[in-house]
């Protein structure tokens, strides 16, 4: 059990003890529990059990509690909370915008003991009649379940990615596997999978079947297996899983055939004439190809990669050699957008500091909440200041690496941006974003978002929609009014590389390159962990072609350093 799990878990047990109206300290003891795994930055499992209060520094009644989950699954309290809660009532739990507190009310009172109960009882208008609800919270609810309908059985792409990899490695210590590997909707990135597809090159597909057959955590689904294939599912969470197994000397052009969709496989070759095949498809099923380059080729193409393979243009680029030397990983030169202790992270300013340079990086900029983001310890004047002493003093230590000074500054209801003009001019740089008030048409949300690109402290445009993915969607925008202001004000556009979030979407990033929009990948980091996360970043604008050259933090620090005071000056 990893340390995600051990979070839910006692998460959960929170939520519960809240349900059941149980004494607040001792659901406060779970909230701090929960924090203080949050905070810790190894596996808990690693640790001999008489050891855990003093690695973790948890008391030692839930040090034991974490034991116990560790050797069991459970633990007595959270068994015996679920014992006597129905298990609809904890799935209603978690359905966003309803707390423990509402759920308490629509099952006691109202007798509802599922979210269908719950959804049917909505449809008919008869919650919003309910204490304490209303025809608004009542219609949220509605919208709450319908986003989970859409989500179940899906996953992130880190999430996926992670199912795939387990699965490929696994599969590849199978005697006479020669290959295997993720493909589908995962090789080409796509933010969210809804099936995970897996290819492998074997003579005989019995042992993988039988391999998967045993796997804990997978259900076999034998009306779409075949001998060939195995179908099924992940017992927790439900994606869809397929494994493909082929002769070795087919890996390659089924590789390409199942990565991508069938706008790029099906597009017509631009000057394409009989007897020479029309499409890509076509030409995987004429000949046998040792590597997919050699494909494209033979097709007269430039080499696409697997994430533009979505058939939204590629073909054409690429029949005139025009798609370009996409971004990299190693492009990258420093970390913007980035939480410590002073706001809602877990890593102090010298810690969030260090590891990013000791990961070869020359910069990073840390953008803790501002004083309206109240709920995540945003900070006030003083503190603002109290900061930007520590960053002159750890620059002094630190250099060449620099620290930047920045903040996450709430865009307010009115558009306009946190602090006052002569606390914002103090930044090197400002992120704004939307935090609160996330309920809004599209009209306002623009308006909101256009207000405070046009303000001059605006740097850079963080998150631009809010969205979580298969959590909570987007506030909807005017995609192109919001970008072209951006270009006008020269504001730069995040590509927030957080997994949840990978907002600005890949969609857009197209249209932001073609009006002179600079994008930076961040990673929202709020621990360590987090700047991996610009991966996910990196591999989203690549979808949209993004490239070095507009990529705001592939640029040196010294660069950096002269375009924040540039604005600044401005």
């Amino acid at each position: 059990m990893d340390n995600r799990a051990l979070i839910r878990a006692f998460r959960l047990t929170a939520q519960l003890l809240e349900l059941h109206d149980e004494n607040p300290f001792k659901i406060r003891a779970y909230d701090g529990t929960v924090t203080a795994l949050e905070q810790l930055e190894f596996p808990v499992a690693e640790i001999d059990r008489p050891g855990l209060p003093d690695r973790t520094g948890l008391s030692k009644t839930q040090a034991a509690k974490v034991a116990e989950l560790l050797d069991t699954g459970t633990f007595k309290e959270l068994q015996e909370l679920l014992d006597k809660t129905p298990p609809g009532v904890v799935e209603m739990l978690g359905i966003k915008g309803i707390g423990p507190k509402k759920v308490r009310a629509l099952w006691r009172d109202a007798g509802l003991e599922s979210p269908d109960q719950l959804r049917e009882a909505a449809e008919a208008g008869r919650v919003a009649t309910l204490k304490g609800f209303g025809a608004k919270t009542q219609e949220s609810i509605l919208a709450a379940l319908a986003f989970t309908d859409q989500s179940a059985g899906k996953l992130l792409f880190s999430q996926a990615e992670a199912l795939a990899n387990d699965l490929v490695a696994r599969l590849r210590q199978v005697p006479g596997v020669a290959e295997a590997a993720a493909t589908g909707d995962i090789r080409r990135a796509l933010e969210i999978v809804e099936t995970v597809e897996i290819l492998v090159a074997a003579p005989d597909p019995a042992p993988i079947h039988a391999l998967l057959n045993a796997a804990p955590g997978l259900r076999a689904d034998v009306r779409r297996s075949g001998p060939w294939v195995w179908a099924g599912s992940a017992v927790e969470g439900g994606v869809g899983i397929v494994v493909r197994v082929v002769a070795p000397q087919d890996f390659v052009n089924q590789l390409f055939l199942t990565t991508g969709t069938e706008a790029h496989l099906g597009a017509a070759l631009p000057g394409a004439t009989p007897p020479a095949p029309r499409t890509l498809r076509q030409w995987a099923k004429r000949e046998v190809f040792a590597s997919e380059e050699v494909l494209y080729e033979k097709a007269g193409l430039q080499y696409v990669v697997p994430e533009l393979r979505e058939g939204l243009g590629e073909i054409e680029l690429a029949a005139e050699r025009k798609i370009p030397q996409l971004l990299q990983d190693s492009d990258l030169r420093g970390s913007l957008h980035n939480h410590s202790t002073y706001s809602d992270g877990n890593h102090s300013l010298r810690q969030m500091a260090t590891f990013l340079r000791d990961g070869g990086y020359e910069y990073l900029g840390i953008c803790d909440h501002s004083q309206a983001a109240h709920y995540a310890n945003g900070l006030g004047p003083e503190r603002v200041r109290q900061q930007h002493r520590e960053i002159d003093e750890l620059n002094a230590e630190l250099a060449p690496f620099r620290i930047f000074k920045g903040i996450e500054a709430d865009i307010l209801g009115d558009g306009s941006l946190d602090y006052d003009a002569e606390l914002r001019h103090s930044f090197d740089f400002i992120v704004a974003s939307i935090h609160s008030n996330l309920k809004m048409d599209e009209r306002r949300a623009t308006d909101r978002l256009l207000a405070a690109i046009a303000n001059p402290h605006c740097t850079m445009l963080g998150h631009p929609t809010g969205r979580l993915l298969l959590r909570r969607a987007g506030y909807p925008i005017d995609f192109k009014a919001v970008i072209d202001a951006c270009a006008q004000h020269q504001v730069i556009i995040e590509i927030n590389a957080n997994p949840w979030r990978l907002d600005l979407d890949w969609r857009w990033v197209r249209y932001a390159l073609d009006q002179g929009v600079q994008l930076s990948i961040n990673p929202d980091a709020h621990h360590t962990d987090g700047y991996a996360d610009m991966r996910y970043g990196v591999l989203a604008g690549r979808k949209g072609m993004l490239t070095k050259e507009v990529t705001f933090n592939a640029r040196s620090v010294d660069e950096v350093a002269a375009y924040f005071a540039a604005r600044k000056v401005r």
